[in-house]
């Protein structure tokens, strides 16, 4: 197959083209797009587990808040710590809770908080890191690591940090407390939504984990890490926590969520108004006791029987309605409680319960296969059946999504979706400048075997091609060489072809000139029709200004032959205007456009009076009634012609204003 230079640039052009724009919509997807499909694909297809039923969420809500004023003191928080110490004792307690007022150790209230934080060692206070401190705050961080770092082992390169310090604690708050568990939760910075969560970041030189993190490991009575180039793993248990490195010494996790209660209340697991703590606190101080109750309350009371607590890990955190520090914007919920955040992510580590994202390369093979497939059936099918295969590929897709999703794996789909669309567009449109292309080269080869004009007359009512025509008046003009029989015979066949192609090539022009269409070649001579289908109200005077200029251009041309040893040639023209049939002939299958009757016959019969008359161009008395005052001419009277029963008269053509 013949690779013209046209075809390469084109080709060329197309595929860089293209490259430019799937590489930007790849791009612009998965920066864009891909975080909003992923909440969307969490939300409906990953979430499928309720919370662990041993999870407990103690809130400081609207309800609570209105029954003991807000802010509360720091002796609501020694109630709240002694109910759980000395009645419920649970596994092991969180506290979401940032701590704004100054700790006086000479104040009986703040000496009692600070006491009972002191005794409590299943208690993990949140950290929050920043990321520049001053003198005072690097001091702190140094002797803050001693205490409550890490003890870490790392099989990979060490990461550098954004955090210097943390926002600090009163010096007697630091000393008192037993475990702290970091709470910075990073936001997606294009979707405002919290996808992951920060279960190791590094501070200065150490390691420090996340609050949920934290208590899973002192629920376990351990503080050793090992961190591979896949996994966080805790060696004690054999947990092999998943995450990803987007950010220098921060290593995150993907949060697996699970589905919220219902559309109002926006927690996942157990939860509870903090001042039920509090009140059943100062009932059991008065000596009441709640009676024990499946649903966790005391149906009359409404106080919490302290043995439900028991053996259950328990969060503590705010829910107040105005309060933006304490929600965040979650795939579950626009103003997720991130005392409920914390709480999903220990049930993801308790469990070992975790989902995991695709790698970009699984997500530009995705792209990719996507792509490819959408290609491959546009330029095979049509665009009907095209287009349903491409619907059934991303049906079969998101299918495949879907179950991955279910069972704790996000694949990239919005990225893939979003390619095949620029695929598909791109490439219906290379299918139809193709599709154009090779239309025209079609045109222009068959324009050679008929007129152009026929051409384009088939392309206009391509949808409308049958057999039939109509009547019109038309002029029509043969030509024909004289004595080509003998001439052909004393000539090399190619060099009568090229003789041949030589004239037709000098006469082509001058009829479509004067607005002809050459209707077919018939050996030697040349048929060509005035009037239609190229509409000319002067007809017969350009046909015979036509035939006559022919007569001029062949004058030249035996000059010219003459010089390369060629044989001279004579040609006779006949014209006549009348009535004929113009339209398709033949079959429905094989058809041509063509024109039939007598007056085509005619000026056939006119023509071959040439030879008899020694002239070169007769036109018949219908024609000449049109040209009679702009030509000069001799008349020939009373001819008769074959297959006519009357004589008529005939008129050679000797001069005609052109």
């Amino acid at each position: 197959m013949k690779f013209s230079k046209n075809k390469f640039w084109f080709l060329f052009n197309s595929v860089v083209i293209y490259t430019v724009l799937i590489f930007i919509a790849f791009l612009f997807s998965l920066i864009f797009v891909e975080q909003n499909a992923n909440s969307l694909l969490i939300r409906r297809f990953s979430a499928v587990k309720d919370g662990d039923s041993n999870i407990v969420e103690i809130v400081i809500d609207d309800d609570s808040i209105q029954k003991y004023s807000w802010p509360w003191s720091l002796d609501m928080y020694s109630d709240m710590f002694d109910y759980f110490y000395t009645y419920a004792r649970p596994k092991v307690i969180g506290f979401d809770i940032t701590l704004d007022d100054p700790i006086d150790e000479n104040n009986n209230k703040d000496k009692r908080f600070l006491n009972q934080i002191r005794k409590m060692n299943n208690l993990v206070f949140q950290i929050v890191p920043e990321s520049s401190s001053n003198n005072a705050d690097a001091y702190f961080i140094k002797d803050f690591q001693k205490q409550h770092a890490l003890q870490t082992t790392l099989n990979v390169s060490d990461m550098p940090t954004p955090f210097n310090g943390i926002i600090n604690y009163p010096d007697v708050l630091r000393d008192s407390i037993n475990a702290y568990g970091s709470v910075y939760i990073p936001q997606d910075l294009l979707s405002g939504s919290v996808l992951g969560i920060v279960n190791l970041l590094k501070i200065d030189e150490s390691y420090f984990p996340s609050l949920a993190l934290k208590m899973y490991l002192v629920e376990n009575n351990t503080n050793e890490i090992v961190i591979d180039k896949d996994y966080i793993t805790v060696p004690k248990t054999g947990l092999k926590i998943p995450y990803y490195n987007f950010d220098p010494g921060i290593v995150s996790t993907l949060i697996r969520f699970y589905p919220l209660n219902d559309s109002t209340v926006i927690f996942s697991h157990n939860n509870i108004h903090a001042s039920r703590i509090i009140d059943t606190y100062k009932a059991l101080k008065a000596g009441i006791t709640p009676k024990n109750h499946p649903e966790k309350y005391d149906l009359q009371t409404g106080l919490i029987d302290p043995e439900f607590f028991r053996d259950m890990t328990v969060f503590i955190g705010g829910n107040i309605s105005g309060n933006s520090a304490d929600v965040m914007n979650t795939p579950m919920a626009l103003r997720h409680p991130g005392v409920d955040i914390w709480a999903t992510v220990y049930d993801n580590l308790k469990n070992n319960y975790f989902i995991n994202n695709s790698s970009i390369l699984v997500a530009f093979l995705s792209f990719f296969t996507l792509c490819l497939l959408a290609f491959i059936c546009i330029m095979k099918y049509r665009f009907i059946r095209g287009l349903i295969s491409i619907i059934a590929i991303d049906i079969i897709f998101l299918l495949i999504v879907i179950c991955f999703a279910r069972h704790g794996y996000l694949m990239s789909y919005a990225t893939p979706i979003v390619g095949q669309f620029v695929t598909s567009v791109f490439a219906y449109s290379f299918k139809f400048l193709t599709e154009n292309r090779n239309k025209e080269k079609i045109k222009q080869a068959m324009g050679k075997y008929i007129s152009q004009d026929v051409m384009q007359n088939v392309v206009k009512n391509i949808d409308d091609l049958k057999l039939g025509g109509k009547r019109s008046v038309v002029t029509i003009l043969f030509s024909d060489i004289r004595g080509f029989t003998s001439l052909s015979e004393k000539m090399e066949a190619v060099d009568v072809s090229k003789l041949l192609n030589d004239y037709f090539s000098e006469m082509e022009p001058i009829i479509t000139k004067y607005n002809g269409v050459i209707n077919k070649f018939i050996g030697d001579a040349v048929m060509a029709v005035f009037g239609d289908p190229i509409e000319d109200e002067n007809h017969p005077q350009n046909a015979v200004k036509c035939a006559y200029e022919m007569l001029l251009k062949l004058e030249y041309l035996r000059e010219k032959w003459v010089q390369e040893g060629k044989p001279k040639i004579e040609i006779g023209i006949g014209i006549n205007t009348g009535e004929v049939f113009v339209g398709n002939i033949g079959t429905e299958s094989r058809m041509e456009y063509t024109v039939i009757g007598d007056s085509v016959n005619l000026a056939s019969r006119i023509e071959s009076f040439n030879k008899e008359y020694k002239t070169n161009l007769l036109v018949s008395s219908s024609t000449y009634s049109y040209i009679s005052s702009i030509a000069e001419v001799r008349e020939i009277r009373d001819v008769q012609i074959r297959g006519k029963t009357q004589k008529t008269n005939i008129y050679e053509v000797l001069k005609i204003e052109i």
